[in-house]
């Protein structure tokens, strides 16, 4: 029994290599199908770069591959680049925000510090004025007194 089952073995592995015999090409073949596809898409994709460097000339898979490396690499400098200025505007904002509150700040205190200032000069000249009004007003009230005509005028008896 062991010959039959060594011949059954043999005869499904010479079926099996022989599928895959006549399946290796047709899937190499797909392969390179979607290679060159996805090529043609570089291509078209990038075209306007490729016209600028190379323009008349037949361009190869190698050539692409190439041009889309190094256009990738231009796009992620970039990328980087926008994103550095990006960081740094954003902590100008930031600082910006922060100095402005600052001044907003120092200006509210000098604000603050005038209008005591103010307010307690004016309550010292308010004292001042009623204190003159006062001696002004008892000078008039003296000098009235003291004044022949009102003396005249005068008699309580």
């Amino acid at each position: 029994m062991t010959p039959t089952i060594t011949a059954a073995m043999t005869n499904s592995q010479e079926h099996l290599t022989l599928t895959h015999k006549l399946r290796k090409p047709l899937v190499e073949k797909l392969r390179r199908e979607r290679i060159n596809s996805s090529i043609e898409q570089l291509k078209s994709l990038l075209g306007p770069e490729f016209l600028k460097q190379q323009p008349d000339s037949k361009l190869e898979k190698a050539d692409i591959l190439e041009m889309t490396v190094c256009f990738l690499t231009q796009l992620q400098q970039q990328n980087q680049q926008q994103r550095r200025l990006l960081n740094l505007v954003n902590k100008l904002q930031s600082s910006s925000e922060k100095n402005l509150m600052e001044q907003q700040n120092q200006q509210q205190r000098r604000l603050l510090n005038l209008v005591n200032k103010l307010q307690s000069s004016s309550e010292k000249s308010l004292m001042e004025a009623d204190f003159s009004l006062l001696s002004s007003t008892v000078q008039t009230c003296i000098t009235k007194e003291k004044s022949p005509v009102n003396s005249a005028l005068w008699r309580p008896w």
